[in-house]
């Protein structure tokens, strides 16, 4: 059974993949490898995964406006997420997925931390601005 939840379109794009998600709010400076897509603040839930290739749900972004170029690079390195579902964007990881052309999606209609689980496939529609659980 598929599920739709609509969200707030903040960055063009489409992309479908493996979730993994993260109720830590994430710095991409200093937090996240922009060479390998890795998370290498050893205080975060994810710390030495690869968030590159996936759909990053997170609850926010925090940290530097740097950050925003960080993610601008891994998306020129191709490390980066493949989308960003937040529960509210905040400017720095926006203008991030912005720059670097990555879908992000925020306000999600529903509590997505009770519907969605780390290795869950779903669809992120940012032009539309919807997710679809798989």
């Amino acid at each position: 059974m598929t599920k739709i939840i609509k969200c707030r379109k903040i960055s063009k794009g489409y992309a479908q993949g493996e979730v993994i998600l993260t109720k830590d709010l994430l710095s991409f400076l200093g937090g996240v490898n922009p060479e390998k897509g890795v998370v290498t603040d050893s205080n975060h839930e994810l710390y030495n995964k690869n968030i590159g290739g996936k759909i990053l749900i997170i609850p926010s972004g925090k940290g530097s406006t740097v950050g925003s170029y960080v993610l601008y690079q891994m998306a020129k390195n191709k490390t980066a997420p493949n989308a960003i579902i937040a529960l509210e964007a905040e400017p720095i990881i926006a203008t991030g997925a912005i720059m670097g052309e990555i879908p992000m999606v925020d306000h999600p209609e529903s509590d997505i931390y009770n519907m969605i689980n780390n290795g869950d496939q779903i669809i992120v529609d940012a032009n539309l601005g919807f997710l679809k659980i798989l």
